[in-house]
């Protein structure tokens, strides 16, 4: 089935545009304009988060949910709280003290679109938002697994996570950083999201530690291959099909797996990570074919 879901990219696609337009309904839900006065505000979080995107943290999110029977609404519900802290990142990356980028998803960054004191505000906002949803009643019934959920969320887009990645990144600009304290930056930056997406659906489904062990092991080496990936198209895609500024690692003398390893051996890296990525899967049989061609999806994708 996997192999077939390869053959047919198509497949996987129309999963992952079905996922994004649940997902997108969620979001939408979650974040009505309110007739008063921080309605820019909320505008400005709707911008970050709406504007489009793979919303591939959601169906990592929404396709280990399946494998243990976790109700489609509860799902969703975190799935959109991903995305929300996903697009916090997003929108203050790119604001003219950190990587100073004025496109994202091909739409003018969200500091452009508004302005940079509201920009910091809708992440602030956006990242208290998606909390907010994960304590929720609505989210689990059960308040362990609520706890569950914000104690490793709370780690993946911490200091020991997204947020000390991005520091690692700032600091390392203009310097000459091994093959090993790479991977540790990148599995901090980026990793630990894409990881805790996948093992969000095993924590909603009180999945037995073994079968959550091979979840959390899938979502580190699909996030590895997805930045080292990413890193592949910052020098070999155009700025139109990133939908955001394309160089700009090399440019800002950015430490990445490309930059000590050069292209061919890169990429190469990234295939071997989305294989072992999949292997951890095969326990679960077919019913986790759409994950493990989502890891051939990560290194083959135009952005």
């Amino acid at each position: 089935m996997a192999l077939d879901l390869i053959r047919k990219p198509d497949l996987l696609a129309e999963a992952m545009t079905e996922t994004a337009s649940l997902v997108e309904a969620q979001l939408d839900a979650l974040l009505p304009v309110p007739e008063a006065a921080e309605a820019r505000l909320i505008e400005a979080m709707r911008y970050g988060v709406l504007n489009g995107g793979k919303r591939m943290r959601a169906f990592l999110v929404m396709e280990t949910a399946k494998l243990f029977s976790v109700n489609i609404t509860c799902a969703a519900r975190v799935a959109a709280a991903v995305e929300m802290l996903h697009a916090y990142s997003l929108v203050h990356d790119d604001l003219p003290a950190m990587d100073d980028d004025d496109l994202r998803r091909g739409q003018p960054s969200c500091h452009k679109k508004f302005d940079e004191a509201t920009a910091i505000l809708a992440g602030d906002a956006l990242q208290t938002r998606a909390f907010e949803v994960l304590a929720e009643e609505d989210t689990h019934t059960d308040p362990e697994t609520r706890c569950d959920l914000v104690t490793a969320f709370a780690l993946a887009s911490g200091a020991r996570g997204m947020v000390g990645g991005q520091m690692i990144d700032m600091l390392a600009e203009g310097k000459q950083l091994s093959g090993p304290e790479i991977t540790r930056l990148q599995a901090l930056k980026t990793g630990r999201l894409i990881q805790f997406s996948a093992e969000a659906g095993a924590i909603l489904g009180r999945a037995p530690q073994a079968q959550r062990h091979f979840i959390i092991a899938y979502g580190r080496d699909l996030g590895g291959a997805f930045q080292i990936y990413d890193d592949v198209l910052d020098q070999t895609a155009s700025a139109q099909e990133m939908g955001k500024t394309a160089g700009k690692d090399a440019a800002q003398g950015k430490a990445t797996m490309v930059s000590i390893l050069g292209l061919e051996r890169a990429r190469a890296q990234a295939e071997r990570l989305a294989e072992q990525a999949a292997s951890h899967l095969e326990s679960f049989g077919p019913r986790a074919a759409l994950l493990q061609a989502l890891a051939h999806f990560t290194v083959t994708r135009k952005s």
